[in-house]
């Protein structure tokens, strides 16, 4: 039986194992990655897109890749073409695709070899293309860890560091300006015009600051959070020994986590327990007509409203801490009687502030990319107690 004391002992484990596997793996690629974003943008310049697929948990991937591209956070940056293709991935794929695209398939750490099919032919056809994993591709990661989640982990890094670095480069090429507002993570940048060929080595540096600043980040919340998060999970396992399930939700990159949380769940790795899950975000009909008739507010809402029992357990997350459809459908769910649970951002923010929710867990930064990639720890590491829970032991 786990106490509460081990319980977050173990939690705290789980964490802090992540980072050195992180760190190791970016110091030794940050350079490569520095140099396949330069040809990315190279690529976007001449039209390219981004082509996005994987199966399963990791079309999430896909997802979450895509909204990245098209809709960057940091204000101020181009959309760039960006699509995920896994709902119809080969078909949809040799339909559309140019020789000037980027083509990015997802997998497990052991590989898809639908996916790496499609990769091949797309590479075939001029792409340039990323196997993440794969044997092989213009980039092909070799997986670091057979643990799912962490590799997960590393792979939300990964392309969320590409995200980031393309654009360094884009603005760096075409338009010889600064950085904008992410010009803090970008100091080496001046305001002339620079031929890209001598950034590189320091988009490296870049890049491995980044992940270090996730070790901080995640250190934190192993060292404050672990008993919150174990108590989470005592509580959310209460409530499925009384029939319920999880219902999540959350708003563009956080939408592609609720996502990847509820197939988790009902698709989970070898070994787990299969928990009933649905994600309120993967339901584009719903969505767009509710937005579209009523208001963006109610999303969630009258969705909570279809689905809720009282035995069921309400997860919001959102890095801000504030979106005003999380909170609606959040004090809906305390009125229902629901178990509330939310992954935040920030301070926590309203949600935090108003006492919105029985077990907030709170990644404790301003920038939504780190933010998301702890996120992404601590509810993987919550889904993992949910099985120590299950079995007694860790």
């Amino acid at each position: 039986m786990q106490t509460a004391v081990n319980l977050a002992a173990h939690i705290e484990e789980r964490l802090l194992l992540r980072n050195e596997i992180l760190e190791d793996f970016f110091s030794q690629q940050a350079r490569t990655l520095a140099i396949a974003c330069r040809e990315m943008s190279e690529r976007f310049l001449k039209g390219g897109r981004l082509l996005a697929f994987g199966r399963g948990p990791y079309s999430t991937d896909a997802q979450h890749v895509s909204v990245e591209f098209v809709h960057p956070v940091i204000v101020g940056k181009r959309a760039l073409p960006a699509l995920d293709l896994s709902s119809l991935l080969r078909p949809w794929l040799d339909a559309i695709l140019r020789p000037e695209d980027i083509v990015m398939g997802f997998g497990p750490p052991e590989g898809d070899p639908e996916v790496w099919a499609a990769l091949e032919s797309a590479e075939a056809r001029g792409a340039m293309t990323f196997a993440l994993p794969g044997p092989s591709g213009s980039y092909a990661l070799k997986a670091v860890t057979q643990d799912p989640f962490i590799h997960q982990e590393l792979v939300e890094i990964f392309y969320h560091t590409l995200w980031e670095t393309v654009h360094v480069f884009l603005e760096h090429r075409e338009l010889g300006q600064d950085v904008g507002q992410a010009e803090f993570l970008y100091p080496f940048l001046g305001q002339k015009k620079q031929e890209t060929a001598g950034i590189v080595e320091d988009v490296a540096a870049s890049i491995q600051m980044k992940v270090r600043d996730d070790t901080r980040l995640r250190t934190r919340l192993a060292t404050e959070q672990s008993e919150q998060i174990g108590a989470a999970a005592l509580a959310i396992r209460e409530r499925l020994l009384r029939g319920g399930k999880l219902i999540l939700f959350g708003n563009g990159g956080s939408a592609t986590d609720a996502n990847d949380w509820a197939m988790d769940c009902v698709l989970p790795p070898a070994g787990y327990e299969t928990i009933p899950a649905i994600s309120l975000s993967m339901e584009p009909a719903n969505i767009t007509a509710l937005a579209n008739d009523v208001g963006v507010e109610v999303i969630f809402l009258r969705q909570l409203l279809a689905h809720a029992k009282p035995q069921d357990v309400a997860i919001g997350i959102s890095t801000s801490g504030g979106s005003r459809n999380i909170v609606m459908a959040l004090e809906e769910a305390r009125k229902r009687n629901l178990l509330t649970v939310a992954l935040l951002g920030n301070d926590g923010g309203e949600i935090y502030r108003r006492g919105l929710v029985d077990h907030p867990i709170i990644v404790r930064s301003d920038y939504i990319p780190r933010i998301q990639e702890v996120q992404a720890s601590a509810y993987h590491v919550l889904r993992e107690t949910l099985e120590v829970l299950r079995h007694g032991h860790a």
